[in-house]
């Protein structure tokens, strides 16, 4: 799959290297696709994210990023099965966790001169985001299989970060551009109380478990974002 996308993006990119050049005023609105690293795992979609500009001239562009996720690579679902026995007979626990997250992003680009085609940039962007957790235990104590013990558990999120970055666009057809982006990103995720209610033979106890706090810099690939977009 990664070698077809490669080759077409390479197609494109040879196909409007006699037809393109950069976008004017004429088009202030850019949509945009964000391609990202993973690592590890190589190169895939980031989950659905969404970025569009607006250019007050021809060197300044504001910029509004959506999409969904906490931006830290966390999976939305997780199911574990727990067995009784050793050789997977007897009962089976099991842990569910869904989680629902968002990110967001507003910023600047400051565009250089560049070339006709590649208009290179540097920006600043602020993100902020929300989410949640939810945990069902069945037959399962936190250990292993147990029974008697079941959880339901529950907690929310907030990220708020700030960065800068460099990148720039290449225009391979009319209004088409591939670009590339890395940055320095600095994160704050807060965690608020988690409740628990854990239910025995001997009835059911709510316990709140504290938040907690932890903080983030990614650098380098980690943030790097390949972009498919379109000015128009």
């Amino acid at each position: 799959m990664k070698k077809i996308m490669f080759t077409a993006l390479a197609l494109i990119a040879f196909a409007g290297t006699s037809f393109s050049q950069k976008a004017t005023l004429d088009n202030p609105w850019s949509l945009e696709g964000v391609l990202g690293f993973t690592n590890p795992g190589g190169i895939n979609w980031a989950a659905p994210t969404i970025r569009a500009r607006y250019f007050v001239n021809d060197n300044i562009a504001a910029r509004v990023q959506l999409g969904l996720g906490d931006g830290l690579g966390t999976p939305m679902s997780e199911s574990y099965t727990f067995y009784e026995n050793a050789d997977g007979t007897g009962g089976e626990g099991t842990q569910d966790i869904n989680r629902s997250s968002w990110n967001a992003q507003i910023g600047a680009e400051y565009h250089l001169a560049g070339t006709s085609k590649m208009s290179p940039y540097f920006g600043l962007g602020i993100n902020f985001g929300g989410g949640s957790v939810k945990e069902s235990w069945d037959k399962y104590d936190g250990t292993g299989y147990n029974a008697n013990v079941g959880v339901e558990a529950e907690g929310k999120m907030s990220m708020f970060g700030v960065g800068v970055l460099a990148g720039m666009d290449y225009y391979v057809l009319e209004n088409i551009y591939l670009g590339l982006e890395l940055g320095l990103t600095y994160s704050s995720v807060s965690y608020s109380d988690q409740t628990q209610d854990v239910t025995t033979p001997a009835g059911t106890t709510k316990t709140v478990n504290a938040g907690s706090k932890e903080t983030y810099l990614s650098t380098g690939a980690a943030s790097a974002a390949f972009r498919l977009g379109w000015r128009f």
